[in-house]
Formats: structure tokens, C-alpha cells, sequence
């Protein structure tokens, strides 16, 4: 009777939760086989690099004032138009793809575009997720949205990599169109997304939301995070995360594609072991009881992370290990997802929620197309013509190789020491505050 109630609450978030997550299959798996066809073009981690930096560089730089806007608009439409526009961009590369006409140039440009769409749709989508979950379903619904996350990161690596290898970029972007359009009618269809309702003291705030100009909507997330400082730690912690793990997918193809034992395949089984490793988190999480302290577990989970996969790959040189530096790695990020979810959900109300996450989006990602930026470049001007000009047999070759990819290998290691840092040291300013069962938070005395 329970789970009858359970499916019967969450039939909304189910229908669209599941089309969702198909069309942002197909997405990745275009994004994915872009990344193959550009690194087989330019043999250069910071051009293939740059892709993400500009698919970032919109969002981070705007999100701050689309959350203001996010919260005054439907939020179906503000979804149903980003989507649209973006299906436009994949066209467009389709058919420069068609005309051979398709240059990096124009992948940057159109992943910019995209990167702008997504500025406005995420807050929204955020949103639209809380209004169509009951409270008590938030723990369960993240651990399914972390689920279907790593059934992307699982499968798109896979297929985009069979398709693009046996039919080529074409089918792969056809694909992601054909995604594309089953949730674009689904949504428009057959899911309703409920406007804000607020009462009391909350209603006049809303009302007087409508009224505000884009600039102190502004001003309203930022100081809602001036205000609680458990909220801007986490953003600024994450911030930190997200750029040491960015710099990372950044190498990562210049890691294993130049590899005789790596290439295509290894790169997509790689990327398939993290998806296998987050399915299996996300699994956990969603059965897992509340822990005790919810900003311990973000901070030790991420120290794992970070350290072991990059220290893992800088000195190994086989690709099972790589497999399971992948899995070390991203086994617990859906625990932290989930934990770092459900104090944001409730904390935040949600008449503000649009706002306040817009600002964190700024914050915490902020640093993912630097990430990618300096990963890149590191790479190409610093650490393979390092290795490529170290003595043989001398201490540099012996930790990490030599031949392409080794200047990778180097770049791994300094991301470990970089992350173990970054844990560290934000550890000792989160163990101060503590977020548990009772979903209150507190500055310890």
C-alpha cells in the first residue's frame, strides 16, 4: 500500500523525470562524440577543452540573474523554449556536419548558445522539481535523479562511442534529436507544473518579488547566503570541488586516447565504470536512512573522491585500474549530491529558491570552465613538453611514463594534492556546523 501511494505521489515527477533523462542522454551522447571528432582533429586537450568552457562560461556568468527571472515565469514554458532553442543549435551543427562546414569555431559558438539556454532552464527545472515532489519524497527523488545521471554517464560513453565509430557524428546527433522530442511533447503534453503558493508572511514576499527589478532579485539570493553561512560554505566548497574535478575531465582524454593501450573504447569504458559507480551510489543513497550529520558526510566523501582516483591514475599505466580509479571515485559523489540536495530543499524556501540557486550556480560553478581552461593548457604547455624533455630513467619518466599522455599522467598527480587540500581545509571550517536528522542546522559552540 505504501510503495501504491509512494508511485501515486510521485507519478508526475516519474513521467517527468524518465523523459528528462532521456533526452539528456542523447545530449551527452553528442557532446561525448563531439569531443571524440574534435580530439581527432586537433590532437590538443585545451581545444577539445575549450568545448566545455564555453558550454560553462554563458551559465556561470548569467545564471545569477536568470534565477530572478526563473522565478517570476512559468516555469513550463521557460523549459519547453530552453529545450527548443538548444534542439535549434544541435541543427545547426548537423548541418555545417552535412555541408562539411564544421569547425571548432562553430562548436564553441553553438555550445555558447547552449550554455545559455541552460542558464535559464536549470533554475527552472530545479524548481518545477520541488513543486511537483512532496517534502517528505526529496531524499528518495535525489537519489533517483542521481540514479538516472549515472545511467547517462553509463550509456552515453558507450553508445555515442558504437554509434560514431559504425555510423558516424550523424547518427549520434540524430539521436539526440529523436530524445529531444519525445520529452519536448511529453512535457508539453501531459505534465502540469503547479505556480509557487505561499502563505502568510511567505505571500506578501512573493508579492513583493513581482514587483522587484532583476537587480534586487539579485540583491534577495545574495543576501539570503549572506544570511546563512552553513548555505555559503557548502557553495564555496563545492566551488572549489568542481574546479579540481573539471581540470580532470579536462585531462582525461589526453590521458587515455594517446595511449597504446588506451584509445576510443578505453576512454568510453572509463567514463562507463563512473557511470556504474553513481548508479551504484545513487542506489545507496536512495536506501540509505539520514545520516546523523549531513555536512560531515559532503566534506569526507569528496576528501575520497578527489585524492584516490587522481593519485590512482597518475601511477598506474593499465587500463583495469583505470577502470577502477573511476569507480573509486565517483562511488560516493551521488551521497554527497544527495545530502548537499536535501539541505538546500530545505532550508531555502521555495518561493526563493529560484533566486538563491541561480546564485549558488554562479558560486559553484563558477570554476568549471577555469577548471577546464587550465586543465588543458597545463597539459599542452606545461606538462607533456615537461615529460617529453625529461631525462630517461629519471625520476619524472619513472613515476609517470613517458610518450603522449604522460604529461597527463603528471597532471593527475598535481590534481591530488590539489583536492586533498581543498578537502582539508574546508574540513576544518565545516566541522563546525553540523546538519542531521532533525534537518536543522547549527554553529557548534
Amino acid at each position: 500500500m505504501n510503495i501504491k501511494n509512494t508511485i501515486k505521489e510521485l507519478k508526475t515527477f516519474f513521467i517527468l523525470w524518465s523523459t528528462q533523462s532521456l533526452s539528456q542522454l542523447g545530449s551527452a551522447m553528442t557532446n561525448f562524440a563531439l569531443t571524440l571528432w574534435l580530439y581527432q582533429k586537433t590532437g590538443s586537450a585545451l581545444q577539445t577543452a575549450l568545448l566545455s568552457v564555453c558550454s560553462y562560461a554563458p551559465y556561470v556568468l548569467l545564471s545569477v540573474f536568470a534565477g530572478a527571472f526563473s522565478d517570476r515565469w512559468d516555469k513550463k514554458k521557460v523549459m519547453l523554449f530552453s529545450d527548443l532553442f538548444a534542439a535549434c543549435c544541435t541543427v545547426s551543427v548537423l548541418l555545417l556536419l552535412k555541408t562539411d562546414g564544421l569547425r571548432p569555431a562553430h562548436m564553441y559558438l553553438l555550445n555558447a548558445v547552449n550554455g545559455l539556454m541552460n542558464t535559464v532552464q536549470q533554475p527552472a527545472g530545479d524548481v518545477a522539481m520541488t513543486l511537483i515532489t512532496p517534502a517528505k519524497h526529496y531524499q528518495k527523488t535525489s537519489g533517483m535523479r542521481s540514479f538516472s545521471n549515472s545511467l547517462v554517464t553509463i550509456l552515453n560513453p558507450v553508445f555515442a562511442t558504437a554509434l560514431f565509430a559504425f555510423a558516424g557524428l550523424e547518427a549520434v546527433i540524430y539521436t539526440d534529436l529523436a530524445t529531444f522530442g519525445a520529452a519536448f511533447l511529453t512535457l508539453l503534453l501531459f505534465v502540469e507544473i503547479p505556480a509557487v503558493s505561499a502563505k502568510g508572511e511567505e505571500s506578501a514576499d512573493a508579492d513583493r518579488q513581482t514587483e522587484e527589478d532583476v537587480f534586487d532579485s539579485v540583491k534577495t539570493g545574495l543576501s539570503y547566503l549572506k544570511n546563512h553561512p552553513l548555505i555559503l560554505v557548502l557553495i564555496l566548497f563545492l566551488a572549489a570541488v568542481n574546479f579540481v574535478a573539471s581540470a580532470f575531465d579536462a585531462v582525461l582524454p589526453a590521458y587515455i586516447l594517446p595511449r597504446e593501450n588506451g584509445g576510443e573504447a578505453v576512454l568510453g569504458i572509463a567514463m562507463s565504470c563512473a557511470g556504474l559507480a553513481t548508479l551504484i551510489g545513487s542506489v545507496a543513497v536512495t536506501l540509505l536512512p539520514a545520516p546523523k550529520n549531513r555536512v560531515r558526510v559532503i566534506y569526507l566523501t569528496m576528501l575520497i573522491s578527489l585524492s584516490v582516483e587522481n593519485f590512482l591514475l597518475a601511477f598506474t599505466r593499465e587500463p583495469v585500474l583505470w577502470c577502477i580509479a573511476q569507480v573509486i571515485g565517483w562511488l560516493l559523489v551521488p551521497v554527497m549530491s544527495a545530502n548537499l540536495d536535501v539541505i538546500l530543499r530545505t532550508t531555502i524556501p521555495v518561493e526563493m529558491q529560484g533566486r538563491v540557486y541561480a546564485c549558488r550556480n554562479t558560486f559553484q560553478f563558477f570554476t568549471i570552465p577555469v577548471g577546464f581552461f587550465f586543465g588543458g593548457l597545463l597539459v599542452d604547455a606545461v606538462c607533456e613538453p615537461l615529460l617529453a624533455a625529461a631525462v630517461p630513467g629519471g625520476l619524472l619518466r619513472l613515476c609517470f611514463g613517458s610518450g603522449k599522455g604522460s604529461g597527463a599522467a603528471m597532471m593527475m598527480c598535481i590534481l591530488g594534492l590539489l583536492g586533498t587540500g581543498v578537502c582539508l581545509g574546508f574540513g576544518r571550517i565545516l566541522s563546525g556546523y553540523s546538519y542531521g536528522v532533525s534537518e536543522k542546522s547549527e554553529r557548534k559552540g
